[in-house]
C-alpha cells in the first residue's frame, strides 16, 4: 500500500507543479501582448480604451465588450504623444481636431463612421509614420500611406540640425471615394516663410536648428 499512497502523492504534487507553470506562461504572454489604442465617440461621450486584439470599425458594443474602456470627458482631454498604434472612429472633425491637432502620433488609423459629409480643415500632425483610413463604415477599400521608415527625429552630423517630420492632414478626404494621395517637402527650414497660406501655432516658431520635412495628405 505504501508505494500507492507515494504514487498518489507524486501524481498530485506533479499536477500542482504543471498548473503553476501554465499560469506562469500564460501571465506571461498576456503581459507580452500587445496593447494599441482605440478611441472612439458615441452619444456624445468619449470612450479611450485599451485592445489586445483588433476591433471591427465602427462596432461600438464590441470595443466596449473587448476592451478595457474608460470614458473621458472633453473638458479633461490633454495633448499626448501616441507610440503605439492609435485608431480613432470619429463622426464629425471636432473630435479629430481635440485629439490630433498638434499631436505627437507614429501610427495612426482614422475609420469615418458618420454620414454626414466633412468640411475641409487640415490637422497637423507631427512625427507621423504610417496613416491608413477607412472611409464611410468600410463601403471602401481600406487605404494606407507610409511617410517615412526612419525614426522622426534624426540629428545630421553635418550640420548638426535635428529633422522634423510634420503631416498637415486634409479632413474632407473622407468624403466619398478617392485615392489617398500625400506630397512632401523636404528641407523645409521656415514653414511660415514656405507656407504662408497655412494656419499656425506658437510651436511652429522658426528654429535655427531644425529642418522640417512637411508632408500633405489629401
Amino acid at each position: 500500500m505504501k508505494p500507492i499512497a507515494f504514487s498518489a502523492f507524486s501524481f498530485w504534487l506533479a499536477l500542482l507543479l504543471t498548473g503553476s507553470l501554465v499560469m506562469h506562461i500564460t501571465g506571461r504572454f498576456v503581459r507580452s501582448q500587445k496593447n494599441d489604442t482605440l478611441i472612439f465617440t458615441k452619444e456624445n461621450t468619449i470612450r479611450n480604451c485599451s485592445c489586445s486584439t483588433g476591433i471591427r470599425d465602427c462596432d461600438y458594443c464590441l470595443a466596449n465588450l473587448m476592451c478595457n474602456c474608460r470614458t473621458v470627458l472633453p473638458s479633461t482631454m490633454e495633448k499626448t504623444t501616441y507610440n503605439s498604434h492609435l485608431t480613432i472612429w470619429f463622426t464629425d472633425t471636432s473630435v479629430l481636431e481635440m485629439l490630433l491637432h498638434f499631436t505627437r502620433v507614429r501610427d495612426l488609423k482614422l475609420s469615418f463612421c458618420g454620414t454626414t459629409p466633412l468640411p475641409t480643415e487640415y490637422l497637423t500632425i507631427w512625427g507621423l509614420r504610417k496613416l491608413q483610413v477607412n472611409k464611410v463604415k468600410g463601403q471602401f477599400p481600406e487605404q494606407s500611406v507610409t511617410i517615412y521608415s526612419k525614426d522622426p527625429l534624426v540629428v545630421h552630423d553635418k550640420d548638426r540640425q535635428m529633422l522634423v517630420y510634420i503631416s498637415f492632414l486634409d479632413t474632407s478626404l473622407f468624403n466619398g471615394y478617392s485615392l489617398l494621395k500625400s506630397y512632401s517637402v523636404e528641407n523645409v527650414s521656415s514653414i511660415r516663410e514656405q507656407f504662408p497660406s497655412l494656419l499656425y501655432s506658437d510651436v511652429l516658431s522658426t528654429s535655427d536648428n531644425k529642418s522640417y520635412v512637411v508632408t500633405f495628405i489629401y
